[in-house]
C-alpha cells in the first residue's frame, strides 16, 4: 500500500473544518516526519506530500545512485545493483525516487501516528476556538439552546461549538427551551482541564451596552457615548449617556419616539426597567438624576468621604429607595457616592414616635432591615402606610407586616 486516505484512516479530520488547510497539512507532515525519524533515524531524504483536496498522503524517498561498494550513507545513497532491481534503465549519478509503503512502518507505529495526529488536531481546534472567542469578548452572539440544566444552559453556535450560559449569568426570569435561539454577550474564555470553555452572560452591563449600540445608531456612530451602566438584572438598570453633538439629545435618542428604541431592549431583558440619564461632571446634578424617578428637595454633599445626604418629600422617599432598595443601590453604584435618604421635615411637630431599632427584642433584625430599605425606620412611618402599600414595596409576607403593625400600634397606644 503506497498511500493512505487520511479522511478514512484519521476520522478526526472530518471534525476539523475550522482549521485552515495549510496548517492541517503542516501538522500531517510533522507527524509523519516524526515517524520517519523513528524508523530511519533521519528524515532529510524523504518528502511527505499531502493532497488536501482528496485527503491522500504519499511519502517519497530520495537516494543518489552510486557505484557498488561506494555507499557511504545508506539513507542518502543506493548501490547501482540495488537500483537496477527496481528499474534496469537507471544509471550511476541519477536520483532514485521511491514511494514508501505506509504499512512498512508497522501496525503499532501507524496507530501511534493516528493518536498523535488526533491529539495535534484537538490542540489546533482548541487554539482556534480560544482565538475566535477571545477576540469576541464583549460581543453579542446568537446561539441555539441545546441542553438546559439546573446550573447552566448549553448552547451551540453556527459551527457546533459548545457555549455555556451559567445560572449566575442569566436574568432571574429567563426561561429557555431546547432549540430556541437566544442572544447573550461573550463574557470570557475559561480553561477547564486544559479545554476552552466559552462563558456567556445576559446579566453583564456589556450586554445592555451592546443592545443599545444595535438599537441606537448614534451610539454605534460614536455621536453618543455610554459613560456607565449599572444593573440589577431583570429589575432595573441605569444608563448614563453623553452626547458629543450639541444638536442631539442623548436621552431622547436612546429612548426613541414613544419609546420605540428602548422597548425592544426592555423585552429582551425580561421587562427590566431602564433609566437613561444625561451624564454630567456636576456631582450634585448626577446624584439627582441617578435617583430617577424620585424628585429631590435638597442634598448635603461630603466630597471627601464620597457621602451624600438627600432630602425628599415623604411621598418621594419610596421612589428614591425603590423596591427592595434597588433604585438607591444602583444610584450609589452609578455615582460612586454613598447616598442616604431622609424625609424632608415639612413642619415641626411634637408627635411622639419610636425608632424601629427599639423593637429588636420583639421584631427580628432582618425584618427591621427590610422596612429600613424602603425608608421606614420609625413606628409611625410604618403605621402611616397601608398593609397593601407595605407589601408592594417591601419584600415581606402580609402576615409578617400585619404582626409588625400590631406590635407597633400597641406600643404607640400605650405611650399616647
Amino acid at each position: 500500500m503506497a498511500s493512505i486516505n487520511l479522511i478514512e484512516a484519521f476520522q478526526e479530520f472530518k471534525d476539523a473544518e475550522n482549521i485552515d488547510r495549510p496548517t492541517m497539512m503542516k501538522v500531517v507532515e510533522d507527524v509523519f516526519k516524526t515517524l520517519l525519524r523513528k524508523k530511519y533515524g533521519a528524515d532529510d531524504n524523504f518528502d511527505v506530500i499531502v493532497n488536501a483536496e482528496k485527503g491522500d498522503l504519499e511519502i517519497i524517498r530520495r537516494r543518489m545512485i552510486v557505484e557498488d561498494g561506494d555507499v557511504n550513507d545508506p539513507l542518502a545513497e543506493i548501490a547501482y545493483s540495488e537500483a537496477a532491481k527496481i528499474e534496469p534503465d537507471f544509471e550511476v549519478g541519477e536520483e532514485l525516487y521511491e514511494e514508501v509503503d505506509i504499512l512498512d512502518f508497522g501496525r503499532r507505529a501507524i496507530l501511534a501516528a493516528k493518536q498523535t495526529l488526533a491529539s495535534r488536531i484537538s490542540d489546533l481546534k482548541k487554539n482556534v476556538l480560544i482565538k475566535k472567542y477571545g477576540d469576541r469578548v464583549g460581543d453579542i452572539i446568537s446561539a441555539e439552546v441545546y441542553q438546559v440544566w439546573k446550573k447552566e444552559v448549553l448552547l451551540l453556535d453556527e459551527e457546533g461549538n459548545e457555549l455555556i450560559l451559567p445560572k449566575s449569568e442569566q436574568i432571574p426570569t429567563d426561561y429557555f427551551k431546547k432549540g430556541e435561539n437566544i442572544r447573550s454577550v461573550v463574557a470570557r474564555v475559561d480553561l477547564k482541564n486544559n479545554n476552552p470553555v466559552i462563558i456567556l452572560s445576559r446579566t453583564s452591563p456589556l450586554f445592555l451596552a451592546k443592545l443599545l449600540e444595535i438599537e441606537v445608531p448614534e451610539i454605534f456612530d460614536g455621536l453618543i457615548a455610554i459613560k456607565k451602566i449599572v444593573r440589577d438584572p431583570g429589575d432595573r438598570a441605569k444608563v448614563a449617556v453623553e452626547s458629543y453633538d450639541d444638536r442631539i439629545d442623548p436621552v431622547g435618542a436612546c429612548v426613541g419616539m414613544k419609546g420605540s428604541r428602548i422597548h425592544g431592549i426592555v423585552r429582551e431583558l425580561k421587562n427590566e426597567n431602564i433609566d437613561v440619564i444625561n451624564f454630567t461632571t456636576n456631582t450634585q446634578l448626577l446624584i439627582q438624576r441617578s435617583l430617577t424617578p424620585a424628585k429631590i428637595s435638597y442634598m448635603e454633599l461630603d466630597n471627601d468621604r464620597k457621602q451624600a445626604n438627600v432630602y425628599l418629600k415623604a411621598d418621594q422617599v419610596s421612589l428614591a429607595i425603590g423596591r427592595r432598595g434597588v433604585n438607591i443601590k444602583l444610584a450609589c453604584e452609578l455615582t460612586g457616592y454613598e447616598i442616604d435618604v431622609y424625609r424632608e421635615d415639612e413642619e415641626i411637630t411634637d408627635e411622639f414616635d419610636i425608632d424601629l431599632d427599639e423593637f429588636s427584642d420583639e421584631i427580628e433584625g432582618w425584618v427591621i432591615e427590610e422596612f429600613k430599605k424602603i425608608g421606614c425606620d420609625t413606628a409611625r412611618s410604618i403605621l402611616k402606610l397601608s398593609v397593601a402599600e407595605l407589601e408592594r414595596r417591601a419584600d415581606l409576607e402580609i402576615e409578617t407586616i400585619e404582626e409588625v403593625r400590631r406590635i407597633l400600634q400597641e406600643e404607640i397606644d400605650r405611650e399616647d
